[in-house]
């Protein structure tokens, strides 16, 4: 799908749009969220977003980062079309948890911003986002916020006889080909019954095409080494009894994909997991629920510099979950929980920057909730215990040791102010561990272009935040504000030294890991208003501003102000949506960074609901950057921003099929 056969395309296209008109209203979405949310209160304060159904067919992209990086406060690392990490109100790395059906997701993502996520966005059912410190549940190191994919590898819910859906999409700046089959089954009843999933997926990419840009020297239209390949699959069953289930699920995900900062580097990635879960619940007694969830991941990438191996990086993790809820005291309901993690890292290799280590926690979190007053509160708290052990070596010194005793609270309440109205608060104190590379770095790390070094003194990273929300919710429309900010003590911040090392004749600059006063403080605004029963216009705005308290130096990689204005309309079985999107120029950088573009960019696609029998399908075109526009991400680290610009002009489509 070339770039010069666009303009017929999109002018058809928009021409179904603007036609569309007398139609059914939207179906609703289902904005019901269960990650931080056990008690499945219908009223959270802390702000959320989820992705599903066609919304999510729509959105999603080749990783993670760029399935979400469209909502409110979410950006994206960007490192590359392959390697893309979310990132929540202008903190990424460890300080945002990735996880998988509200287990951990064991990978080296969080290490470097050249390792992709080990999750295909192909075969999750629904994407849920906490913005905002969300570490009463999940610990230390979700700070910033919580991304969580879920799917039915494990069946919570019985299916009696067969259901399941195929996927096939063509196109995009990277012509990408790739396909998912997805199959769920059962029988019996939800008391005595036994169901079964099965799901297949693979991706085949190119080099990513983009507007023409200069790149060391040369004149480009498509990003070097941006290749990619992945297959996976999984199996899983329940079976269900009185009042719950319990299950089991094995899963393998492979990934092969070029690391674009260096033209002859390849990433070959596996994941293996293996997860069991299961509830059990009961209207009688002093305990009316008991879930529970294990996982055991094997994760292991290496970096091949042409055909020969350079750097091995090899993660094993075991996560553990236990939550009771206990019968309602009064108006007060709520659970007590337990969680486990161990993680063994190693690198071999010469681009090894971090030592082999060990890092164990154990936490214990009790979380309440009650209507008083007209409002409904929650108040909870959660103490942990880590661990994290160095080996040491040659270049990272003698075996090392640090134990650390985190603590962190949270209170929240929600107002209804009418029926439409209702205003919202979250107050939290979080406390997070040093992760090992923030201790025991020390070497080049090529993705950032610098020697990184640890510091093995650092203590917990203290923050305390605040959130204010103000919600209106019409029939079809709505309007979310959030003002939040957080204060750190010492935010553990990668300074410039101003030092400088030879890499074999070339001078890189050191960087520190340190504590730091600091503080982020944004805004979030998202609209609908459904103008017509076919019609719908669409808004949002988001703009985060973080700076170092001691030196005032802005913290790095933040989102510039973004805006999005949107048409959506809908005809019978088809839909269409026009939509703008703009980032200002980001001046506001720190140290040996450079200002980045501003930029604004058109997409537009068309969908239709096709039936046959009992199989319906949802047919899909979607045009982006219609353009051409040349743009670049001010939250992707300097070393990649200007080897890997944003998609240029470009079309895909994609079917459905669902049983």
């Amino acid at each position: 799908m070339r770039s010069f056969a666009l303009a017929p395309v999109a002018a058809a296209c928009l021409s179904v749009l603007v036609s569309i008109a007398h139609a059914d209203p939207a179906e609703s979405l289902d904005k019901v969220v269960v990650t931080g949310n056990p008690l499945k209160s219908q009223v959270l304060a802390q702000p959320s977003d989820s992705l599903s159904g066609d919304q999510l067919v729509l959105t999603r992209a080749a990783n993670l980062g760029d399935t979400l990086q469209g909502l409110p406060g979410v950006a994206a690392t960007n490192f590359g079309p392959n390697a893309s990490r979310p990132s929540i109100r202008g903190l990424d790395g460890d300080r945002v948890r990735i996880l998988n059906n509200s287990g951990a997701s064991v990978d080296a993502s969080n290490l470097s911003f050249d390792h992709g996520v080990a999750i295909d966005p192909l075969v999750i059912d629904k994407v849920e986002v906490l913005r905002g410190a969300a570490a009463l549940l999940y610990g230390g190191n979700a700070v910033g916020g919580v991304v969580n994919t879920l799917d039915n590898r494990i069946p919570r819910t019985l299916i009696d006889g067969l259901s399941g859906a195929a996927e096939v999409r063509f196109g995009g700046a990277s012509n990408d080909k790739s396909g998912a089959v997805v199959l769920d089954g059962g029988s019996g009843t939800p008391q005595s019954g036994v169901g079964w999933h099965v799901d297949l997926a693979g991706r085949d990419a190119d080099d990513q095409r983009a507007p023409r840009f200069d790149s060391d020297g040369d004149s480009r239209t498509s990003v070097r080494n941006s290749a990619a390949r992945s297959h996976g699959g999984a199996v899983g069953g329940s079976v269900f009894f009185q009042g719950g289930f319990a299950g089991v699920s094995v899963d393998d995900f492979h990934t092969d994909y070029g690391t674009t900062a260096e033209a002859d580097v390849t990433i070959k990635m596996q994941r293996q997991r293996i997860a069991t879960a299961g509830e059990w619940a009961t209207a009688d007694g002093p305990i009316h629920r008991i879930s529970w969830q294990l996982s055991r991941n094997r994760y292991e990438h290496v970096e091949m510099e042409g055909d020969e191996v350079g750097t091995t990086f090899k993660s094993s993790g075991t996560d553990g979950r236990l939550e009771v809820e206990h019968a309602s005291l009064g108006p007060v309901k709520g659970i007590v929980g337990v969680q486990t993690e161990a993680l063994d890292f190693s690198a071999l290799g010469e681009e090894a920057f971090v030592p082999s280590t060990r890092t164990r926690s154990t936490g214990v979190f009790v979380l309440e909730q009650a209507r008083l007053g007209g409002v409904d509160w929650s108040a909870g708290a959660r103490t942990e215990r880590v661990t994290v052990d160095s080996e040491g070596g040659d270049r990272f010194g003698p075996a090392q040791s640090r134990r650390f005793s985190p603590l962190s609270l949270a209170f929240s309440g929600v107002l209804p102010l009418d029926k439409a109205w209702s205003l919202s608060a979250n107050l939290n104190r979080t406390q997070r561990a040093p992760a090992y590379y923030e201790l025991f770095a020390n070497g080049l790390h090529v993705a950032s272009a610098a020697f990184e070094r640890g510091d093995a003194t650092l203590g917990l990273e203290r923050s305390k935040g605040a959130d204010i929300g103000l919600k209106w919710e019409g029939e079809q429309s709505h309007v979310h504000v959030n003002v939040y900010e957080t204060r750190f003590t010492n935010y553990i911040a990668l300074q410039a030294t101003g030092e400088m090392v030879d890499n074999d004749g070339e001078a890189v600059p050191v960087y520190n890991f340190q504590a730091v006063p600091a503080r982020l403080r944004g805004v979030e605004l998202e609209g609908r208003w459904q103008a017509h029963p076919a019609v719908a216009l669409l808004a949002q705005l988001d703009i985060v501003r973080g700076d170092n308290r001691a030196t005032g130096e802005p913290l790095p990689r933040l989102a510039p102000l973004r805006a999005m204005l949107g048409l959506e309309a809908r005809q019978g079985d088809w839909s269409g949506k026009l939509e703008w999107r703009g980032a200002a120029r980001q001046t506001r950088v720190a140290e040996f960074d450079t200002p980045t573009p501003g930029y604004g960019t058109v997409r537009l696609s068309v969908a239709r609901q096709l039936r046959w029998g009992q199989t319906d399908a949802f047919w899909y075109l979607k045009l982006d950057n219609l353009g051409n526009k040349l743009a670049y991400n001010a939250t992707a680290v300097p070393t990649i921003r200007d080897l890997a610009p944003q998609a240029g002009r470009s079309a895909s489509t994609g079917l459905q099929l669902r049983f």
